[in-house]
């Protein structure tokens, strides 16, 4: 399948490999994969601090960089909910209306791509560790992919999921609060990070990157023994290590 693919920028500036390791995958598995270098910020910080005027703006190159044939296929859960259930609202009875309803229709996550519109389970990964899953605001409360974020998961061979059912809630990140309300976001954090501990976590898995540069900022600073990794990463890791993970 030719598909699009969408680098939002927390991993462009911060972690460009699990871009570089998300063409990987898809080419792997046999996918045609698109990149334009023109692509930027899809304006969600500005739009939820309610600079609309801006984030408008912003949202108007987002939606001309992509065309509307092919699946555009993205790695970040925060990024992609806010284009499908807050973007819309800046175009509402304009000239970009129908424009922005293409890009609504096609903009998917890695992880819904391959369960939903692929039925890919098993992508030949092998982690042998034990993980706790994050499940970010959005992926829960805007976007629900948590079924397919633990399905692929479930077929990584050696991996064991060790998330309990009270692991359900924010790391303290949430854009600018992190920033505004740093004793709040980082006892959060901490809360977070001693939960994947008392599991017996190795490493948090998440969908988002800005969550996990979040809670890894965290556990560097104190000096824990637990690492982050983004799903892509992970999905990327073969015991032939044919994949670039550094």
């Amino acid at each position: 399948m030719n598909v699009s693919i969408f680098i939002p920028c927390s991993i462009d500036q911060f972690t460009p490999q699990t871009g570089r390791n998300l063409i990987s995958l898809l080419e792997r598995l046999g996918h045609s994969v698109e990149y334009n270098p023109e692509q930027t910020c899809c304006g969600r910080l500005l739009y939820d601090n309610g600079n609309w005027s801006e984030a408008k703006e912003i949202g108007e190159k987002f939606i001309n960089n992509f065309g509307i044939r092919n699946y555009i296929v993205g790695c970040s859960t925060s990024c992609i909910g806010y284009v499908k259930n807050n973007m819309g609202k800046l175009f509402f009875n304009t000239s970009n209306h129908n424009l922005y309803k293409n890009i609504n229709e096609k903009i998917v996550d890695i992880t819904e791509f391959l369960v939903d519109i692929t039925q890919t389970l098993n992508v030949g990964a092998y982690f042998p560790h034990k993980v706790s899953i994050h499940y970010d605001c959005h992926s829960l409360n805007e976007y629900n992919i948590e079924e397919e974020t633990k399905l692929l998961l479930q077929n990584v061979r050696g991996l064991e999921i060790v998330s309990s059912n009270k692991n359900n809630f924010c790391c303290g990140y949430a854009g600018m609060f992190a920033t505004f309300n740093e004793p709040v976001s980082m006892a959060l954090a901490q809360r977070k990070v001693e939960q994947a501990i008392n599991e017996g976590a190795e490493y948090i898995v998440s969908t988002d990157q800005s969550c996990l540069l979040h809670l890894q900022t965290y556990i560097d600073k104190h000096k824990i023994n637990l690492k982050t990794i983004h799903i892509v990463d992970l999905l990327c890791q073969v015991e032939e290590n044919i994949f670039e993970n550094e």
